[in-house]
């Protein structure tokens, strides 16, 4: 390092703060990507602080002010493919679905503050937690999809949970919800003024009760947005395959913007991706949430060194001309033998 460089900033702050444990996810220039350290260093802060008396409570926040976590470092895991170094992008998501099941099952109050973008791996991070706080900021999403890759981080059992059919619709789209419809599909638990959330973390720093912290700051919210468009999406998206979801958005598309748009967005998706989406959403409601992270990390190990994510990430991340050539590029070419292997098991399947 040279005397005039910075000095280097950790990725995660783990502290001990009054009675609450406080992780901060501190890359806000990559709108707090994880890394594998990050992953690490936040397991490590839960094992510290489980059987700790002082600490009552995890408090996990984003650095800055545009972003919670927009997902795992994607472009590293695509550079560790295309380098042919598979087993080490195994190994971040091994840990990462570790650590998202640790989470589930985390027996003090975890608590995501989620002031900005959630997306991918900060919905593992967050999503599974007793608390799950929205301010005016909040943006959640499962764009994986339009990368060539598939919703993951627990996405198997969480979004087939969620009313109707609108886990399978974010699911096979990667279309975005802000706070009032967070709420309402019980994406988040609480939802607060973006100004009440300082104080909110020093509520929880001073022992206050989770629950009265939270109930004291609630925030007033409008009607949800999706509200108008739920009886869409649950015909259109319990359709029985991709294809008849499009065939009963095009049944209403002329009449209805808000089936259009779908229907042009969907046209921009990996059909390989968009048909896994939809395997996870109809098996993972069945499952248990270690079931869930196996199946997961079973697609993952397939579909890390398929085409689609490598020209998915090249295509939007790398030289963002969001013209990824997808193979195969239509829906009728991906068979259902195609998308059952990519769930069939590993030698060295996920234990949790």
């Amino acid at each position: 390092m040279r005397e005039t460089d910075p000095p280097t900033e950790p990725e995660i702050l783990c502290e001990t703060r009054g009675h609450a444990g406080v992780i901060t996810l501190n890359r806000p220039r990559a709108l707090n990507a994880l890394t594998l350290g990050m992953v690490r260093g936040l397991a490590a802060a839960l094992d510290a602080w489980e059987h700790d008396p002082a600490i009552r409570h995890v408090v996990v926040i984003g650095a800055g002010e545009k972003a919670f976590c927009a997902g795992g470092d994607i472009r590293l895991l695509h550079e560790l493919g295309k380098a042919g170094r598979i087993e080490e992008s195994r190994g971040f998501w091994r840990e990462e679905y570790v650590l998202n099941a640790r989470i589930k099952a985390y027996p003090k109050p975890y608590i995501a503050l989620i002031d900005g973008i959630v997306m991918g791996g900060g919905v593992g991070i967050s999503l599974h937690g007793s608390h799950r706080v929205a301010g005016e900021r909040y943006l959640f999403a499962m764009p994986e999809v339009g990368i060539g890759f598939f919703p993951d981080v627990g996405a198997t059992h969480a979004l087939p949970r969620l009313p109707g059919a609108t886990g399978t619709w974010l699911a096979v789209t990667g279309e975005r919800v802000g706070q009032a419809d967070a709420m309402a599909l019980g994406l988040a638990t609480h939802a607060v003024p973006s100004s009440a959330i300082a104080g909110l973390l020093d509520a929880l720093v001073a022992g206050q009760d989770v629950d009265a912290a939270l109930a004291e700051r609630a925030a007033k919210l409008p009607p949800p947005p999706l509200a108008p468009h739920r009886a869409l999406i649950d015909h259109a998206f319990s359709a029985p395959t991709v294809e008849a979801i499009i065939a009963r958005l095009d049944e209403v598309a002329g009449a209805d913007p808000f089936a259009a748009r779908l229907l042009a967005a969907m046209a921009q998706k990996s059909p390989t991706s968009m048909k896994l989406a939809l395997a996870q959403m109809k098996a993972g409601g069945a499952l248990s949430f270690a079931e869930a992270m196996r199946t997961e990390f079973r697609i993952v190990s397939r579909i890390a060194t398929g085409l689609d994510f490598r020209e998915g990430v090249r295509a939007v991340i790398i030289d963002k001309d969001n013209k990824p050539a997808w193979q195969p590029a239509r829906l009728a070419d991906v068979g259902s033998a195609m998308v059952e292997a990519y769930f069939a098991p590993l030698p060295d399947d996920l234990v949790i």
